[in-house]
């Protein structure tokens, strides 16, 4: 008896299920109900690495108040622009309102290795945070003129914007931009703002939509000029990348 499946010239079955729409299917129906397992504190969410910058494609929570539609995180953004998506566990984020949390992104890949989804867990640790500050000054020695000791490390936490929309994404990532070079806009130099346009084109920046237009309007020249710093900025990098061929 033969097999009622079409072979393509790899020999795979043609009309054989696409496998990042099984991976995404299945990852989306593991979010609703593990989503349910977790405590309100926390969110699950999913998102397809294809649909960047607006990403999330399944989620249950509300911790960082996003729907589905909306995009990426500047961190996920940032990979996505290098090319570098890796798992990270149990890392502090802040959200803008001050609450701390814990969170962790989980990448998934295909039978290939490419990467196709990012599953991630962000709990508010408000509430625990709270509790152990109250804790401490329980149990501490009333006598203690220092107080309870506090583990300096817990205040180290990774830089993280959990926008709700694009143009709230690009506002964080021009003022974290220009905020590093330290010097007003008014007063840059041609070569400062290349070097603003080269830290949001490894962020990513240029992923989202309008972008060009908003770092031009930012930075008080023309979109044209935006787009002559990044061949700029790529002839540089050509250029940098030969030469150490030629030592290597």
């Amino acid at each position: 008896m033969t097999s009622s499946l079409l072979r393509s010239e790899d020999g795979e079955p043609e009309n054989a299920p696409d496998e990042h729409a099984l991976l995404l299917g299945v990852l989306s129906t593991l979010v609703e109900s593990l989503g349910q397992a977790l405590p309100a504190t926390s969110e699950l969410l999913l998102h397809d690495l294809s649909k960047l910058p607006n990403s999330i494609v399944a989620i249950h929570g509300d911790v960082t108040h996003r729907e589905v539609g909306d995009p990426a995180t500047d961190l996920l953004l940032a990979a996505a622009a290098r090319g570098d998506f890796q798992t990270r566990i149990g890392y502090e984020t802040k959200l803008a309102d001050g609450r701390q949390m814990k969170s962790s992104t989980v990448i998934v890949r295909d039978s290939h290795g490419d990467a196709v989804a990012a599953v991630c867990v962000n709990s508010d640790q408000s509430v625990w945070v709270e509790l152990n500050r109250l804790a401490g000054r329980m149990l501490a020695p009333q006598d203690s003129a220092s107080g309870p000791r506090v583990d300096e490390r817990a205040s180290e936490v990774s830089e993280e914007i959990f926008a709700s929309d694009v143009d709230e994404l690009a506002l964080h990532l021009i003022e974290k931009a220009t905020a590093m070079s330290g010097i007003p806009i008014e007063l840059m130099r041609k070569k400062h703002k290349i070097e603003i346009v080269r830290e949001l084109s490894n962020g990513g920046f240029f992923m989202l939509k309008g972008a060009a237009d908003k770092a031009a309007s930012a930075l008080q020249v023309s979109r044209f000029t935006i787009y002559n710093y990044l061949n700029e900025i790529s002839d540089a990098d050509e250029a940098a990348a030969g030469d150490e061929e030629e030592t290597a």
